[in-house]
Order: structure tokens, then sequence, then C-alpha cells
């Protein structure tokens, strides 16, 4: 190697080595610069080096990627011979290992091998290595081609021709964008559109694939796009279907472009500002009507400064709710409307929600228990007629006795002076257990109570007795509610007895308890 053996003359020289050492040495190098100007010349004129030169026009499929040697020789011919040393460079890029039969899709690794080259590798073969040096040989070309258009449009047009890993495509993006915007200097915006094309190449090749790398590439070509300008922001949010999934768009992307950073960095004045929140507003709504379930919330958040486009992105939560979205999905929404100050939506919402809902007589601990609650109580907060249209849906919906227990307990607090469910100062008289709405929901509960015993007892055994015993006390809280609730207890307890008096020891706990 040139470099290494001039290195050696240098060290021999400082040190006192013998004259005999040194002429040797210095046979070696020129033995070196002989055979490179050799090589050079057949480079320079086209020539052909046999059939297994890598930087030939024709090169064999078992020719093997001369980048590394490429790079050594485009670093050492610049300053010299430019235009050869880009030719060089740039017919080194080739991989026909992978142009043969390379697919348009992402080319990751470890699945596209196979696919890629059906026919036996070359000797050579280790793709992961070589396409690293086909990268470092590229971020070379770009760093030396700062400053100069024609070289960075010829640089960008090889890597997209030549390289097919996302990831390395990705890596030379970053690059890119570190040499454009040094510390030192304006940034190059050449050199920053060079970054943005490789970024949005990388995208399109992602974005049907799993690459957990997504996000991060994701927010990265936001912050490009940022640097680039205004305009290319617009535009990748104007083909935001080509390079996001809905999901991304609304979450990462027109939630960066809002942001008040954005802003600041851009410069905006209120105009510019208007017209890149309205693209944003318009991306989130697409988004909302393409993916519902996971983008309607974030098109409600970016939309509430637009009158229109807020009640638009709403009207698509309500389409979606009856088929499209999920009771978990449709309360996180409820949720945010109601602390945005929307009750009465969010009610809406609430109440759709519940329609999806089955909670089966022994799912005291499931997690929509605490959506329930809370939608009951914005319910009794918003009046009796609110409260009255969702208990049906409530009775419908949860079986479980305990729930519906709570629920009942909770819809009785209320009186005159007392701060209500809700966290607001209710007026008016204690709701009756004896008519509606409350009258269905008693009966409800007293019917979960029952099914739920028999259902228990099925398959009780003897460690859950005590535990058993405890369940019926919480029963007959709930019948004493009711006015005959007393009577309704006893022939109940009289009824256990009867059917499962082959459980003896159980049903003497019973009698200890009850009587």
């Amino acid at each position: 190697h040139v470099p290494t053996a001039c290195a050696r003359v240098d060290a021999l020289r400082s040190h006192g080595y013998p004259r005999e050492a040194l002429r040797l040495a210095i046979a070696i190098v020129n033995t070196l610069r002989r055979q490179q100007q050799k090589q050079l010349e057949m480079f320079r004129t086209q020539k052909k080096a046999g059939p297994y030169s890598g930087l030939g026009e024709i090169i064999h499929r078992e020719s093997v990627p001369m980048h590394t040697f490429a790079k050594y020789l485009f670093t050492s011919l610049l300053p010299h011979d430019a235009e050869l040393a880009y030719k060089i460079a740039l017919r080194a890029m080739r991989l026909l290992v992978l142009e043969s039969a390379a697919p348009t899709g992402d080319l990751t690794r470890p699945h596209h091998i196979a696919s890629v080259v059906p026919n036996r590798y070359p000797r050579w073969f280790t793709l992961s290595h070589i396409e690293s040096q086909q990268c470092e040989l590229a971020s070379t070309m770009l760093t030396a081609a700062k400053g100069d258009v024609r070289r960075l449009e010829t640089v960008l047009e090889s890597i997209q021709k030549n390289i097919h890993s996302s990831s390395h495509i990705f890596k030379l993006a970053q690059d890119a964008f570190k040499i454009a915007t040094l510390m030192d200097s304006l940034p190059d915006i050449t050199l920053l559109k060079v970054s943005l094309e490789l970024g949005l190449q990388v995208m399109r090749m992602t974005l049907s694939t799993l690459n957990w790398r997504r996000r991060e590439m994701v927010r990265w070509l936001v912050t490009c796009a940022t640097e680039v300008g205004v305009y290319a922001l617009d535009s990748i949010m104007q083909s935001w279907f080509t390079l996001f999934t809905p999901t991304e768009a609304t979450s990462i992307v027109a939630t960066t472009v809002m942001s008040n950073s954005t802003i600041v960095r851009l410069h905006l004045d209120c105009h510019q500002q208007e017209k890149l929140a309205s693209s944003a507003r318009t991306l989130a709504l697409q988004c909302a009507m393409k993916d519902p379930q996971n983008c309607a919330l974030s098109a409600l958040t970016l939309c509430e400064k637009d009158h229109i486009a807020f009640e638009t992105a709403y009207q698509i939560v309500l389409d979606a709710a009856t088929t499209g979205m999920s009771y978990t999905q449709l309360f996180t929404i409820a949720r945010y409307m109601e602390h945005r100050g929307y009750p009465m939506r969010a009610y809406k919402l609430a109440t759709l929600a519940m329609t999806h809902l089955n909670l089966s007589y022994n799912q005291d601990t499931h997690p929509a228990i605490n959506d329930v609650l809370w939608a009951c109580a914005l319910s009794h907060s918003l009046g009796k007629n609110e409260l009255a249209a969702i208990i049906p849906l409530v009775v419908k919906s949860v079986k479980c006795a305990t729930v519906l227990s709570d629920i009942l307990r909770r819809c009785t607090l209320t009186t005159p002076g007392v701060v209500g469910l809700h966290g607001r100062r209710n007026s008016g008289k204690l709701m009756s257990l004896d008519k509606a709405p409350l009258r269905q929901l008693l009966d409800a509960t007293i019917g979960a109570y029952i099914n739920t015993t028999h259902s228990r007892l099925t398959h009780i055994s003897p460690r859950h007795y005590s535990e058993f015993i405890e369940f019926l006390s919480k029963a007959r809280e709930t019948f004493l509610m009711a006015h005959d609730g007393h009577i309704q207890f006893t022939q109940f307890i009289d009824n256990l007895k009867q059917i499962y008096k082959g459980k003896k020891k159980l049903m003497m706990l019973v009698r200890e308890r009850f009587g």
C-alpha cells in the first residue's frame, strides 16, 4: 500500500536505518507507484483490465467490488484530476450482485439475499461488509462534492441507483445533513436537498415494511425538511401517503410542524404559519378518514383552533364509532372532549362506547370499569335525562354485580349542598330508587348478584367459602336498598339453602351469617 510504504521510508530515515534497508523500501514505493500509474492509464483510456476488473465499463459478475480501492484513488486523485477521481469512484459504486435482480422495495437483511441472487454467490460474497464499503465510498464523495451542484446531483443519482439498503441510504442522508449544517458556516442548501432526497427515498422504501428505526427516520426527516425550509415541510405533508403511515403523519409529522419550536426555527410570519397549519390540518383529517382508530384523537387535537376542521374531525369520529372504533378508543376521545370543555359531546361518545362494551359477571377488575364509572358520573352531572339515557346501556353492557352496585351507590350519594360525583355542587332532592332511572339499575344489580351467586356455586371449593359469604353480605346491602329488599333477600337465601343443600358446610356458614 503506497501510503504505508511512504510512511515506512520516513520512519526508516528518521531512525537511521542502514542504506540497504532504505534502498529496498524506496524500490518498493517506486514499484507500487509504477503499478498505480499503469492502472490509472487503463482507467483513463477505458481499456479493459481483464475479466475480473471491478472498474471496467463492463464488469464480470464475479468481479470483486472495488469500493475501498476506489475510495483511496478518489482521495488521492481529487486534488490533481477531479474528473478522473469522480469517474473512478462513480464507476466503482456499482454492485452487480444486487443490480442484476434488485426488487423495488427495501432490501434489508436477512430476508432479501436469496431473492436477489438466485444463482450461487461469488466466492467473495459477504454482502453486509461490501455494502458498508460502498456506503463509505458514497459518503466520501458527498463530503468532497459539498458546494458543487453538478457533482452532488451526480453522486445522488449514483446512490439512488446503486445502494439498495435502506439503513445505508439513511446513514448517507444523515452524513449529508451533518456536512451541510456544520456550525462554522451557513447551511449548504444544495447538500441539504440531497440529504432530504435520500431521506424521502428511505421513507418510500420502508413504508410497507417492518423497520424498528421507522420512528427515528420519520423524526429525522421532519428535522431535515425544517432545515431545508417551509416549502419542504409543506411538500412532505402534501404527499404524506407515499411517505408515512397515517399514525406517523399525524402523531409525528403534523404535530411537529405545528409546534412552537418549528415556527420559531423557520421565522414564520402569521400568514405563513396559517398556511402551514392549514396543510397540517388537511393532513390530519385525511389520516383520520383513513385510520380513525389511531388518528382521530390526534386530528381533533391538531384541529382545535379551526372550528370547521374540528367539526369535521368530530363527525369522522361519530361516523366511525359504530363500526370502526373500540370502546377504549371512544372513551379516550370522550375524556378528551370533556377536558376541552365539550361535556355533551363527551357524553355522546361515552354512550357510543358503552354500546361496544361487555363486562361479564366475573370481570370485577376489568380496566374499562373506571371508564364506565366516569361515564355514569358525567351523565349524572349533566342531569336526570342524560342519566336516564345511559343507565339502560349500562344495564345491557355490564353484568358484573359489584360494578353495578358501585354505580348504584354513587348515583344515590348526591344531596343538596353536597359535592356530587363529578366534583360539582348539585341541587335538588335525592333520586328515588323506586322510580326511573335508578329503579332499573337497582333491579339489574339485584339480578346480577343472583346470577353471579349461582355461577359461583357451580364450581366453588371450600377455600373460597369465606370469600363467598362476604360476597353475599355485599349482595344483602344492595337488596336492602329496595323497599321490599329484606323479603327478597330472605327468599333468595332460602332458595340457596334448598337448591345447594348438598353443600352442607357452606350452607351451615350461610345459616350462621344470614339465618
